[in-house]
């Protein structure tokens, strides 16, 4: 009889290792899930920022440039479709487009010195060129997140409880491929 309570209480005693185990492996999955979700929001809210701050700069430069609307179109069109992204992959193809736009704006603003003086406008652009570090280093945290998350995910044991808990990878904020090649600048006036 002790035979048989001793092999029910090894039994047990695996089953109890087994399932704290589980459960730590499984809060783990929670707590990195939540760093990479909290590094996404600080991205989106540096991209906040910088899609607050392009109005003002646009309707500054208009008082200067207002034969330029073809720039400035872009720049709306541009802060627009990141504005509506869904997804990081989305919002990193409109993150470049929108950086596009705005190198071509400095492009034109090149042309107007009395603009580039301007307070207001020099303001607006050290506060862009701070927001843009700032978007470069939380995209970096993010992706920092997202690669400890999925190393985890894809690793033995993490694979099978992910696997049986529904955590699958997330995506990395990569930045659209067209970014690698440098943009046309012309400082002749033609566009």
């Amino acid at each position: 009889m002790k035979k048989g309570f001793l092999g029910i209480g090894i039994v047990v005693a695996v089953f109890v290792i087994l399932g704290i185990m589980l459960a730590s492996s499984y809060n783990g999955f929670v707590n990195l899930e939540e760093n990479v979700d909290q590094s996404y929001a600080q991205i989106e809210n540096q991209l906040q920022r910088r899609l607050d701050l392009i109005p003002n700069l646009v309707s500054t430069v208009k008082g200067y440039a207002a034969h330029e609307e073809a720039v400035l179109t872009e720049i709306s069109d541009a802060r627009a479709r990141l504005a509506g992204a869904a997804s990081p992959e989305e919002e990193a193809t409109a993150n470049e487009e929108l950086s596009g736009a705005l190198s071509r704006l400095l492009v034109v603003v090149e042309n107007y010195p009395n603009l580039k003086a301007d307070q207001q406008f020099t303001q607006l652009m050290d506060e862009l060129a701070g927001t843009e570090n700032r978007i470069s280093v939380a995209r970096k945290d993010y992706n920092d997140q997202v690669a400890v998350y999925n190393k985890k995910v894809k690793s033995f044991p993490g694979v099978i409880i992910a696997n049986v808990t529904g955590f699958d990878e997330k995506e990395y904020f990569e930045a659209d491929p067209n970014a690698a090649q440098a943009p046309k600048v012309d400082f002749g006036g033609n566009q």
